[in-house]
């Protein structure tokens, strides 16, 4: 089993930055993507941004350009820069790791499903962002 806890979470003015993290309790080289969701009240969970084993990068349209995914394998850890917030940004931020390829077959040929279409396997609990005007 492998177990994710997410930090940096807390409340700011509009325009500020937070650096929210992710710990992993196994090692994360191996892992397939690894991305960050968020869910405000009443509304679906999206995904924010991801990052894939070779190190691509896929972000939400909303949040391109201030919010920067990273990784760092000796830590066991990936992180989620936040540039520029705004109130529209305030949500619960949940990490995700997976593990296992997952692959979209059609007409014979497979290919590795990017990370934002990923069925992830394991979750953090999450930690509130709140962004006031």
């Amino acid at each position: 089993q492998v177990h994710l806890r997410e930090s940096g979470g807390d409340s700011v003015q509009a325009g500020g930055s937070l650096r929210l993290s992710c710990e992993v309790s196994t090692e994360t080289a191996s892992s397939n993507c690894m991305g960050w969701f968020r869910q405000a009240p009443g509304k679906e969970r999206e995904g924010v941004a991801h990052i894939a084993r070779d190190q691509t990068t896929t972000y939400t349209d909303s949040v391109k350009g201030r919010f920067t995914i990273s990784q760092d394998n000796a830590k066991h850890a990936h992180y989620l820069q936040m540039n520029s917030l705004k109130p529209e940004d305030t949500a619960m931020y949940y990490c995700a790791a997976g593990y296992g390829v997952q692959t979209h077959c059609s007409g014979g040929a497979c290919s590795l499903l990017p990370c934002d279409q990923y069925d992830y396997n394991y979750w953090g609990q999450g930690t509130q962002v709140t962004v006031s005007s």
